[in-house]
């Protein structure tokens, strides 16, 4: 299996706070940071949940104003883009209007899933949401996920994508008996389609981790480990199928991905491992198994190094996590 196939496959993407804005002229919305946690009753802190935001242009144009990004872009309906978490923006109807509202107050307000704001002039539509992910896709995610992704109606590179835009856009206009969950599996499966979009951008290629996999000899050894992660890889042997020297291939190894060929071994193998312990179907030694590991206590050691706790600490915070699931911020 190629690796990005395999992240995919790995990722457990969960759309909500799905809503369709009705902006009129003049108006402005900003998208602020999240960096703080947030605190149970009990006084607990909970880590922030990480996300990643969408909005989607259906009707009308504005104007998006990205944190870093010097000059603002207009949108145009069919436009759409994908934000890392803590990506500042400023969505308005004209680069002169100051914005007035969070996306977290116009989320708040809704009517249903219906949210309006502005002073009564020229239209616009956007459709916006969330994602949150599970722990086990966070490192996988994040090798894709720059923060921000533009994805203009002219340049949609597939017509798959194109076809989910429009079929979002649809369902989110028409409120039928179950659009609401049309609309949240089409936004699931509209993520792993922008990133994908994103990553056969030519240019992209040549970045990070997606260098190495587009690169002819290290992608053959990503490949190679990510098809049997539990195979005992060496360096010798990665080297091999890689069809470079020792000291060649840990070289450029280290140089494209930061990390050694074992560190990514390992580190791939707990995220193999992570996927596994949520489905809570398995014993350990199983898993340690399937990921690689001929005993338990070895594979305990290896997971509290990667992970930062056991996997009972493990399995506890999920039971926790996902018992806090409704208090993430949409969008």
């Amino acid at each position: 299996m190629d690796p990005i196939s395999d992240i995919f496959r790995t990722m457990h993407v969960t759309a909500f706070g799905l809503h369709r804005l009705e902006a009129t002229a003049p108006w402005g919305v900003k998208q602020e940071n999240e960096t703080e946690g947030k605190t149970k009753s009990s006084g607990k802190k909970i880590p922030p949940t990480d996300l990643a935001h969408f909005a989607m242009l259906s009707r009308g144009n504005c104007w998006l104003s990205v944190e870093g990004i010097a000059e603002p872009i207009p949108l145009t309906g069919g436009d759409c883009f994908l934000l890392a978490k803590g990506t500042s923006i400023v969505l308005r109807d004209s680069r002169r209007t100051r914005p007035r509202w969070t996306f977290r107050e116009i989320g708040a307000s809704a009517n249903g899933n219906v949210a309006l704001c502005g002073g009564g002039g020229a239209p616009t539509t956007i459709v916006c949401g969330s994602f949150s992910f599970d722990r086990a896709s966070l490192r996988p995610i994040t090798q894709l996920l720059p923060n921000f992704i533009l994805i203009k109606a002219d340049q949609a590179r597939t017509l798959a994508l194109h076809n989910t835009l429009q079929a979002l856009a649809s369902e989110m206009a028409e409120q039928a008996p179950g659009s609401g969950v049309v609309a949240t599996r089409l936004a699931e499966v509209l993520f792993i389609q922008v990133l994908r979009s994103h990553i056969a951008s030519e240019p992209e290629r040549n970045k990070g981790w997606l260098r190495a996999v587009f690169d002819p000899q290290l992608g053959t050894a990503l490949g190679a480990i990510h098809d049997s992660v539990k195979t005992p890889w060496t360096v010798e042997s990665l080297a091999e199928a890689a069809g470079m020297s020792r000291s060649a291939f840990a070289a450029r190894f280290k140089e494209l991905l930061g990390q050694t060929p074992l560190e990514y071994v390992t580190e791939w193998r707990m995220q193999k491992a992570m996927q596994l312990l949520e489905q809570r179907d398995k014993k350990l030694i199983d898993v340690a198994r399937l990921v690689g590991y001929e005993s338990d206590a070895a594979f305990s050691k290896a997971f509290k190094r990667v992970v930062g706790a056991n996997t009972g600490e493990y399995i506890k915070r999920g039971f926790e996590r996902s018992g806090s699931a409704g208090t993430s911020e949409a969008f």
